[in-house]
């Protein structure tokens, strides 16, 4: 056993730490309250191939997996993007490029890989609506064929990156939940190109006003009678829920390893206001009251880290992951949560004043403990898939 990151993910912790170096704390902070995309960290990204780590060497990426990609998740997040920010990351390598590598079709994958490697394109995913939350075999967005093209129409909501994404991989029903049998069965991934369907006006959005994560627009998206050509389904129609769980075991990976990293900002700044602020003539963190929570999170973040380099591990061997992926999600966000809990509280009044990144890094942990999925939902799949226990539901 053998717990060395390989070669392969070192280079790439080396190399985004090394652009992510010249954007601190304040850039982060800049792009949160501007509610600004960091341009200038993604063109450093796309220039360095760092955009293209899963897509395979033919295609002009780095021919890596879902550990690689979890690393560089984790450096840009750590680096002071936080959470939040992180999850721009996470958009077009995790959802598009890793995506259409393991299930594109030929065409699908010679048209757009190379670009998403680049950072030319970049792909957002649409799974959650109003109605049906994180029930997600629950979705009523219907896709109906005719002929050689699907007419779909419904609504989503937290949408997030729509407005930069040129396309969006869109999980609709070809089989109604209620006729489906398993209730797996009927649902179809669509590539969609978000111009063009804009354009026609087939596809509108709006954006959420959120209390954090403002560097990425999340949205409600609206499909009217939208035509896609059926070469764009991803994987087989009525077989969709085989994409689906390989988009949404690597986005807990991936929000885990952003999360890890929030985790470790939190920790670092709360770790450095500790012993610089002096209170009754020594610094605060010669308190046990103060240090004993932060050595606490510095438990728990090393924890997080193992498991998500397993579950991350997994995929890439094709191994079932989704135990893994979830414990991953469940302990980052909660130490992503504590951390920043702990920096508020060893700033004290301070971290009440935007002069300090810690209200920003709060808004940004407490998210994860509800998105993309519930920890109580995470908790019942645990509860009920592993250990058997029945279900309340």
């Amino acid at each position: 056993m053998d717990f060395t990151l390989p070669e392969s993910a070192l280079a790439v912790q080396r190399g985004i730490a090394d652009i992510c170096a010249r954007y601190d704390l304040d850039y982060w902070q800049r792009c949160e309250s501007e509610k600004r995309w960091p341009q200038e960290v993604w063109e450093e990204l796309g220039k360095g191939g760092w955009l293209g780590l899963a897509v395979p060497e033919r295609f002009g990426g780095g021919g890596q997996g879902l550990l690689e990609l979890a690393v560089a998740t984790e450096t840009i997040s750590a680096s002071g993007a936080a959470g939040g920010s992180a999850f721009t990351y996470v958009l077009t390598p995790g959802f598009g490029a890793l995506t259409l590598t393991r299930h594109g079709t030929d065409r699908q994958r010679e048209e757009l890989l190379p670009r998403l490697a680049t950072g030319e394109l970049e792909t957002c995913f649409a799974l959650t609506e109003p109605d049906a939350g994180s029930n997600s075999l629950a979705i009523t967005t219907s896709a109906r064929r005719e002929g050689d093209e699907f007419v779909i129409n419904g609504q989503k909501i937290w949408i997030t990156g729509v407005q930069r994404a040129a396309w969006m991989l869109l999980v609709t029903r070809t089989v109604p939940a209620a006729e489906a049998r398993p209730r797996s069965h009927g649902l179809t991934v669509f590539l969609v190109n978000v111009p063009e369907a804009v354009a026609a006006g087939r596809l509108s959005f709006q954006p959420i006003p959120k209390m954090g994560a403002n560097t990425t627009p999340s949205n409600m998206v609206f499909i009217d009678d939208l035509r896609v050509p059926a070469a764009n389904v991803v994987g087989e129609v009525d077989q969709g829920a085989a994409v689906l769980w390989d988009i949404l075991n690597p986005e807990r990976v991936l929000l885990a390893a952003s999360a890890l990293g929030g985790a470790e900002v939190a920790l670092r700044v709360a770790v450095q206001y500790a012993k610089e602020r002096e209170v009754f003539g020594r610094p605060i963190g010669a308190n046990q009251a103060v240090a004993f929570p932060l050595a606490q999170v510095k438990a728990k973040i090393e924890l997080a880290r193992l498991m998500i380099y397993k579950a991350a591990w997994s995929f890439d061997r094709r191994l079932p992951c989704g135990t893994e992926a979830n414990i991953a999600k469940l302990t980052a966000s909660q130490a992503a949560w504590e951390a920043a809990d702990a920096a508020f509280q060893t700033h004290g009044g301070m971290a009440y004043s935007l002069e300090y990144p810690v209200a920003r890094l709060l808004a940004d942990a407490r998210i994860g403990r509800v998105a993309p999925v519930t920890e109580e939902l995470l908790l019942n799949y645990l509860a009920t898939q592993v250990l058997g226990l029945p279900r309340g539901f």
